[in-house]
């Protein structure tokens, strides 16, 4: 993925014109300037590039309570969800068809807004599903509680779903990955630091017992409950892997038969878990991601009692529907995932809260109505065009390595031309036909939709491969590349710049807020750590030369190590190794964006706007791109759960690596952006 504080939970749109005032400040009468009105000229770009060219907005936009953090992908998504609240009130006046995309819209924000009935309810509407927990009685009920939990969107010790084999990017199989905690990772049981045992105390002590008596169990039971789920936790994450051993997909990939399974987890009827968890066909092959916890999970299911099974299963349920339930479970939920986790300080309103679990479910039949209205032809053929730049620069960059070897290259530049764009949205849209929405449970209703996508995604098991289908929704404020589709999705929204028209917003900004940011990065992500294990067909297969895996490897671990050597909070570092990929994926889009730019007009003709030169606005246009800043609470939580570094380090750390930074801003040794030279990093 490309943004953190791109990817908002809400994500946003491309909206051609923002009412924010944040960005209609106009100076001296002039049109506002994205990058100029944000600078903070008391802060010295040789020293921390991030705060120059942010710190004026950053100054003027404190945290808002309800927020972890606040930045440019917030200011999208406010507008965005002004917009969406309004289609969402037209579709309760219209008294459309039933099954009709308007009915479902309607109904689903009626539910979400009806806290009358959500209150009345209770926790009744998982009245079946810890009827079903109850009912276990041996290893056997707890596995077909799982099952049946896991198929309504209930994650527990079973992480299972369809996606695309590794190794044969053409057929899926059912994989297998690790899961089962509460805490945010295998971390947060181990680590001692004050932060994060206090984290862990609160956890224990106050919201896993509150959270099991809201679930309807007395005082004395929720409080030996939340002792065994915490047991079952620790157990499960002293096998689970660490954040950057996930990283490898080599080490990650390991496919096994049904029979092989089972001897891993001779505790598991493999076959009768399966048809449980409602696939149509047979399954005689997995890829077990990480075999060892699988091995944990087996040894666990008979360790552990029955009644400390139940408690882990309660809890896992109640807390998956909290924010759908009566308010005393939404508070404590709240309290604990929003406050402790993530510092914000109060939570969005209703509205707020139910159009983003909206969007998260059926984000499709919202995207289809913004992209008629705010995605003009000439913004779809800009950067598609822009695409098409970046990936010459690439061609370019590739035959002046000096590192790699002719025949390393050939095959980089057959992966290269092969990456699929998907710019703007779904040129076929997902049927949202059979997931039933009404206005009698909004819990009911996200179940619903859970559901829905849980049956999506395992139907697609033994069909072909679908390259049409988008992971995300056009209102979404992010990127991504798929290794195993060897392509590129670029969001309609990912493209806005909140306060100005595309059409006047300059190719210098442009190229750094776009082409660098995102195209660059995601085209980049092919050929980082990860990325450039999978050829041009998607395949997990080694194409490179030894030679040159090895000059690959050493000029990355460079990097690795200069991002580890950053103090973020506290005594926390960067994780160099976690964030290794996308720290890749940031220079080498910087560097292909710097040579696509200087092909344009813009950037030959040399013209100053508002006393900065053309190669000066490009650099200000990517750090347009991580305006943002974070809680300490969330920053401690994203170092230890996040491949990415956080937003202000995602600037300053590469440019400190890239030459046109230096000369654009005459930096010098002494100032703290400088790296000397034979410590800069250059790998694209």
């Amino acid at each position: 993925m490309t943004k953190f504080y791109k990817s908002t939970l809400f994500g946003g749109a491309a909206l051609a014109l923002f009412a924010l005032s944040a960005y209609q400040t106009k100076i001296n009468d002039k049109p506002a300037d994205p990058v100029y009105d944000n600078l903070d000229q008391s802060v010295s770009p040789r020293d921390d590039f991030f705060k120059y060219a942010n710190g004026g907005w950053l100054k003027r936009n404190p945290i808002p309570a309800a927020y972890s953090s606040w930045g440019i992908g917030n200011v999208v998504s406010e507008q965005l969800r002004d917009r969406l609240k309004k289609i969402n009130e037209d579709a309760l006046k219209a008294n459309a068809p039933k099954g009709s995309s308007t009915q479902k819209i309607g109904d689903f924000y009626y539910s979400g807004l009806d806290s009358v009935n959500i209150e009345k309810q209770g926790t009744s509407p998982i009245k079946a599903q810890l009827d079903l927990i109850d009912q276990a009685t041996d290893i056997a009920g707890i596995l077909n509680a799982a099952a049946i939990l896991t198929t309504t969107g209930t994650r527990n010790f079973i992480g299972s779903g369809v996606r695309q084999d590794a190794k044969n990017s053409a057929k899926t199989l059912v994989q297998l990955n690790q899961t089962g905690l509460g805490l945010p990772n295998r971390d947060y049981y181990f680590k001692t630091d004050a932060r994060t045992t206090k984290i862990r105390a609160d956890y224990t002590t106050t919201h896993l017992p509150t959270m099991l008596k809201l679930s309807g169990w007395d005082e004395q039971r929720a409080t030996q409950g939340a002792a065994s789920v915490f047991k079952i936790e620790k157990f499960l994450a002293d096998s689970s892997r660490k954040l950057e051993n996930l990283r490898d997909p080599y080490h990650n990939y390991n496919k096994m038969t049904i029979a092989q399974l089972g001897k891993l987890t001779p505790n598991i009827n493999w076959p009768a878990l399966f048809g449980k968890m409602e696939y149509k066909q047979a399954i005689d092959t997995v890829i077990v991601g990480q075999p060892e916890y699988y091995r944990a999970v087996n040894t666990a299911l008979s360790s552990f009692s029955i009644d400390d099974w139940k408690a882990y299963l309660r809890w896992k349920l109640i807390s998956s529907y909290a924010p759908y339930l009566n308010s005393a479970v939404d508070a404590e939920s709240f309290r604990f995932s929003g406050k402790v986790i993530s510092g914000r300080k109060e939570q969005l309103p209703r509205w707020k809260r139910v159009l983003d679990t909206e969007n998260g479910l059926m984000g499709e039949l919202l995207g289809q109505l913004f992209v008629k209205e705010y995605f003009p032809a000439e913004a779809k053929q800009r950067y598609t065009d822009m695409v098409e730049a970046i990936r010459q620069a690439y061609r370019e960059h590739i035959a002046k390595l000096d590192w790699m070897s002719p025949e390393t290259k050939q095959k980089a530049l057959i992966k290269l031309n092969a990456i699929h764009p998907k710019v703007g949205y779904p040129d076929k849209w997902k049927d949202f036909s059979n997931m039933q929405i009404g206005r009698e449970s909004y819990a009911a209703n996200v179940m619903q939709a859970r559901r829905w996508a849980y049956l999506f995604n395992i139907n697609k098991l033994g069909k072909p491969i679908d390259h049409t289908e988008w992971g995300m929704t056009p209102q979404t404020y992010n990127a991504s590349y798929s290794p195993s589709n060897n392509e590129i999705t670029l969001p309609a929204a990912q493209f806005s710049i909140p306060g100005v028209k595309d059409s006047e917003v300059d190719d210098a900004v442009a190229y750094g807020y776009v082409a660098a940011s995102t195209i660059g990065h995601e085209i980049t992500h092919g050929f980082d750590d990860e990325g450039r294990l999978f050829d041009a067909k998607g395949n997990l297969r080694a194409w490179w030369t030894a030679t040159d895996s090895v000059k690959f490897t050493q000029r990355a671990k460079v990097l690795a190590d200069q991002f580890s050597g950053y103090v973020v909070l506290d005594s926390l570092h960067v994780n160099g190794k976690a964030t290794l990929g996308e720290n890749i994926a940031d220079l080498g889009g910087i560097a292909l964006g710097i040579d696509a730019f200087k092909k344009t007009k813009q950037y030959k003709e040399g013209k100053l706007i508002n006393g900065l030169t053309p190669m000066q606005r490009f650099f200000l246009g990517y750090a347009l791109g991580w305006l943002g800043q974070e809680r300490d609470e969330a920053l401690a939580n994203q170092i230890l759960t996040d491949v990415h570094a956080p937003g202000f380090l995602r600037v300053n750390g590469p440019f400190s690596d890239v030459p046109e930074f230096y000369k654009a801003f005459g930096v010098k040794k002494g100032d703290k952006m400088w790296i000397d030279p034979d410590k800069r990093v250059k790998i694209w």
